[in-house]
């Protein structure tokens, strides 16, 4: 493979194609360096500038060197990449000992803007020589070893799961911080909105997906069939042990079952509704602490609001009622062509809405109900549907935050992979539950309660939850997500809390 058609291979957009020049970069410079008996270290620290350290220098560079490998350089305006470039170094540790500094592009950088990207640089930290290098420098690595440049191109989804799972273990607890740090300065730059999913709901003990279809299965053979309320459940919650139904599949089942007149939906709606509220657990109190968190982070601030919009999956209205109780000028949007003022705080169900008293909302029958695997596959088919564009909209144009998301929707998952094109660093960030190695090692018996050990080799088990955990990262950095870790969720809301505090 000629060293053209190697860097040509990686010239597709986004935070993959991104990965794999990474990855190549590291494993060629690694190799590189190795050959001279110097000291070649890829760094796993998410402050500062530098993907990679070569303690002893190389080549002609002298004395502790870190190599950085970004697209950004021709992505942005070279004030902005440096003026990212002088945050990054002002984040930097050990930065007293660092001599020099490379940074790795793919594409060829005239002389000009080189030169002037160090000359600002320099300005800042004289003590540090900054370099360049674009496609012509890393050909000439390549020409120098054909052979081993040949086999990281052909290896690199093995080589870059191998460099994830190889990099030190780190304090995730310290890393969350650094991640929280940075999510709170662009909430203070008023970049910044919310995705949320069910997760919020439940945690003022709204239904969960199950067990709303459950219920409504409930209603439907309830009008059918002759047999007792508590017959129908036990009959329903068997159902499910031994079938596993789709989801999606039972929703549309219950759809087509629950009204055979032209108001199918209307009847289905109101159904839905009536099951969705009846179905809140009142021992939650429905001003869950987390709730609580969201709506004081869209409160105004003196320099304006900082969370420009809200993103939402629920059907529901309880974001709506805390901030109606903050009187926070809000407007929930849940069909297209509608518009909000700019003082207001733009809520948008992109599932669907299904306010407890619809009388306080205009044309809800003409809201897109993502239940059924109709809705689903109408939003997931029209590239230009409203939901897709707001989504799309927000991801493009903020730092997102995802809160109560598994983060395994296809279609998120594809407008994330759309939005993260332009990219080479992840933007957005998910809060994601945390496998503890109590809960992996050791299940519940569920007639004693007593715990059993499942794993025999705990030390074991609790490596491989390490390298899996370091490992989703590294899935979720390709759709340009970092994840913000937490244990349980009852430490959400001070997370959130931290955001406020740090701006």
């Amino acid at each position: 493979m000629l060293a053209d058609d190697i860097l040509s291979s990686f010239e597709t957009n986004g935070p993959r194609s991104y990965f794999q020049f990474e990855t190549f970069i590291l494993n060629l410079l690694k190799f590189h360096i190795e050959t001279e008996k110097k000291q070649f270290a890829i760094s796993d620290s998410i402050r500062g500038i530098a993907d990679a350290v070569a303690e002893n220098g190389f080549d002609d560079f002298k004395g502790k060197t870190l190599i950085e490998i970004t697209n950004s350089i021709t992505r942005m305006p070279m004030k902005e990449f440096v003026d990212r470039m002088l945050y990054q170094l002002s984040r930097q540790d050990d930065l007293e000992s660092v001599k020099n500094i490379l940074i790795v592009t793919l594409r060829t950088i005239p002389a000009p803007t080189k030169a002037k990207i160090v000359s600002q640089v320099t300005n800042t930290y004289p003590a540090i020589e900054i370099f360049i290098w674009d496609s012509q420098d890393i050909n000439k690595i390549i020409n120098k070893h054909r052979k081993q440049a040949n086999s990281i191109a052909n290896n690199l989804f093995s080589l870059r799961l191998e460099t994830a799972v190889s990099k030190s273990l780190g304090d995730w607890k310290k890393e969350r911080e650094e991640r929280l740090k940075e999510l709170s300065d662009s909430y203070d730059r008023g970049q910044f909105a919310f995705f949320l999913g069910a997760g919020v709901s439940s945690s003022a003990g709204m239904p969960d997906w199950n067990t709303l279809l459950n219920s409504l299965f409930v209603s439907y053979l309830a009008k059918e069939l002759s047999i007792s309320q508590e017959d129908i459940k036990q009959i329903v919650n068997r159902l499910n042990e031994v079938d596993e139904p789709s989801a999606l599949m039972a929703a549309r089942y219950l759809r087509k079952g629950l009204s055979k007149e032209r108001t199918e939906m209307r009847e289905f709606t109101k159904i839905i509704t009536e099951n969705l509220y009846q179905l809140r657990d009142t021992q939650r109190e429905i001003n869950s602490d987390l709730l609580k968190s969201i709506s004081n982070l869209c409160m105004p601030k003196r320099t304006g609001a900082k969370v420009r919009s809200v993103v939402t999956y629920n059907f529901d209205d309880l974001l709506e009622r805390q901030l109606k109780n903050k009187s926070i000028q809000y407007h929930s949007i849940y069909s297209e062509n509608e518009y909000y003022h700019p003082d207001e705080l733009p809520i948008y169900h992109v599932h669907g809405f299904l306010p407890e008293n619809p009388n306080g909302y205009e044309g809800l029958d003409k809201s897109t109900l993502v239940f059924s695997e109709e809705g689903y596959h109408q939003i997931y088919s029209e590239a230009y549907h409203w939901s897709n564009l707001v989504q799309l909209n927000n991801l493009r144009e903020y730092n997102c935050l995802m809160v109560g998301l598994s983060m395994t929707d296809p279609n998120l998952r594809r407008l994330l992979d759309i939005s993260a094109r332009n990219l080479d660093k992840p933007r957005h960030f998910s809060l994601m539950r945390r496998m503890t190695k109590e809960k992996f090692i050791y299940s519940s018996e569920s007639k004693s309660g007593d715990k059993k050990q499942v794993i025999a080799d705990s030390k074991s088990a609790e490596e491989f939850l390490d390298k899996h955990h370091k490992l989703n990262e590294e899935i979720m950095k390709e759709l340009g997500v970092s994840i913000i870790w937490f244990n349980e969720f009852d430490e959400i809301p001070p997370l959130l809390n931290k955001l406020i505090n740090n701006a």
